[in-house]
């Protein structure tokens, strides 16, 4: 080994020995304590577990000692707190503000150029697409455990409310005024973002309009747009509880790509909720997408609704059905329907056990002279669960059911934060990165929540 080599080999291990003993995380430098910006974030964050947090460390040059991942999620809140749309942005502000980088963990030293010790923004967008995802579910843990803490409310949590929030993809097939052909196949995947999948917003039915025209036709495509809002995108799933004197309270997320319904978010969703919480809700209030019978069935803590249920509108993919005393369902001239044979639907995202029923008078003398008399008698098919009886027999219009109803108030109200945090329009690419700024567009609104009402608390123990 030449002298060249061996000096070459040293002097990175000098210049880390050198910036660890100047480090000292009990006494900041001064220009540290005298920045207002660096002592509001820290304020806004000191109260996580951080030491708890699932730690890797990530080397950014060879030259520089390894950067902890809290120092990159801080960074990342920052810059959904400030509003940035860009990594350059971000890093721009940190520069500005050399005490935030301090304060964040990006160096070692009590004296420092924070150009030189600050990653790249291009490392800084690569590593949130490539952050693990427990990370920021960590954050979201902890903000909930806060949460508590600080209410000791064993009702909190009672009652959640559940919605979707659709995420547009930064795809040239989004941009209306973009010519693109075939905007709307889903087997073109856009340049833009390799994850990203289309699905559609809003959507009815039927077209107002069914017939066809002699005149001007209609290309297909511009027809299906015209009776739904298509994206290509993702969609984030929350959960969020109302908290008094407080607002709403984020209790779990969940991101998928744009092609899965709405249902499809209730069942991570709960799992999330059941282990922040230690135990089930009681209520749940929802829209006309989750009117599925095992939504009823995770509620239904005993035959009678009023102990716990799921207000949800009824979609109208069905009529109401009524039930006799022993929970068989009555056919339209008032009699019970008679059980012959049940089976397993797998058709359905949940696979369930169905119940076939058929005429009890075997459509001899039908008292109403039903149309399917002639045709052997009315059938009729439900899944043999409670939450298929209680989803035709819960009061709508009782003032329980309408009290828990106004719970879904608390989603749309966060939905209405995230949106101004951006999470409608997201300036990144691929499903990691969206995944990993959505958790933490939740974890800041919650900090926010958290910070709120310490502020308060203080004062009010001040003027006492």
């Amino acid at each position: 080994m030449t002298i060249l080599s061996l000096i070459l080999c040293l002097v990175p291990l000098w210049w880390i020995k050198r910036h660890k003993q100047r480090f000292n995380p009990t006494h900041p430098p001064a220009f540290v304590d005298a920045c207002p910006v660096a002592s509001r974030y820290e304020t806004l964050w000191q109260s996580i577990h951080w030491k708890a947090f699932p730690e890797h460390t990530f080397q950014s040059h060879f030259l520089q000692p390894p950067l902890p991942y809290t120092a990159f999620v801080r960074a990342y809140l920052v810059k959904l707190d400030q509003g940035f749309s860009s990594m350059t942005r971000l890093r721009q502000y940190l520069c500005d503000h050399p005490a935030l980088v301090w304060r964040m963990g990006f160096t070692h030293a009590s004296h420092f150029d924070p150009d030189l010790v600050l990653p790249t923004a291009r490392h800084l967008t690569r590593l949130l697409r490539q952050l693990p995802a427990i990370c920021g579910q960590f954050l979201l843990d902890e903000t909930v455990r806060l949460a508590r803490e600080q209410l000791h409310d064993d009702h909190f949590g009672e009652a959640i409310s559940l919605d979707t929030k659709h995420i547009l993809a930064w795809v040239k097939e989004n941009n209306p005024k973009a010519y693109t052909h075939d905007r709307f196949d889903k087997t073109k995947q856009p340049a833009g973002d390799p994850d990203c999948r289309l699905g559609c917003k809003r959507r009815h039915n039927q077209s107002p309009d069914r017939t066809t025209p002699f005149q001007n036709p209609q290309p297909a495509s511009q027809i299906v747009a015209s009776v739904g809002e298509f994206y290509w995108g993702y969609a984030s799933g929350v959960v969020a509880t109302k908290v008094a004197d407080w607002g709403e309270f984020v209790l779990a997320e969940y991101t998928q790509t744009f092609d899965h319904a709405d249902v499809s978010y209730f069942d991570p969703l709960m799992h999330q909720v059941e282990a922040r919480l230690g135990h089930k809700p009681r209520f749940g209030a929802f829209d006309a997408a989750f009117d599925a019978f095992y939504v009823y069935d995770y509620f239904a803590q005993t035959t009678d609704w009023t102990q716990g249920f799921a207000a949800v509108p009824l979609s109208g993919r069905s009529h109401p059905t009524r039930f006799d005393p022993d929970g068989h369902p009555l056919c339209p001239a008032g009699l019970s329907f008679h059980p012959a044979y049940t089976f397993t639907c797998r058709t359905t995202l949940v696979e369930h056990e169905r119940m076939h029923y058929i005429c009890p008078l075997k459509a001899k003398d039908c008292p109403i002279q039903h149309p399917r008399a002639a045709k052997g008698g009315c059938t009729h098919r439900l899944p043999t669960s409670i939450g298929a009886r209680l989803r035709h027999q819960i009061d709508h219009e009782s003032s329980l059911y309408k009290e828990i109803y106004r719970q879904r108030t608390a989603t749309e109200r966060i939905n209405s934060q995230a949106k101004a945090l951006g999470i409608e329009r997201p300036m990144l690419r691929h499903q990691g990165a969206i995944t990993n700024q959505n958790t933490l567009i939740y974890v800041l609104i919650n900090l926010r929540t958290l910070q709120r009402h310490s502020s308060e608390a203080f004062l009010a123990q001040q003027a006492g």
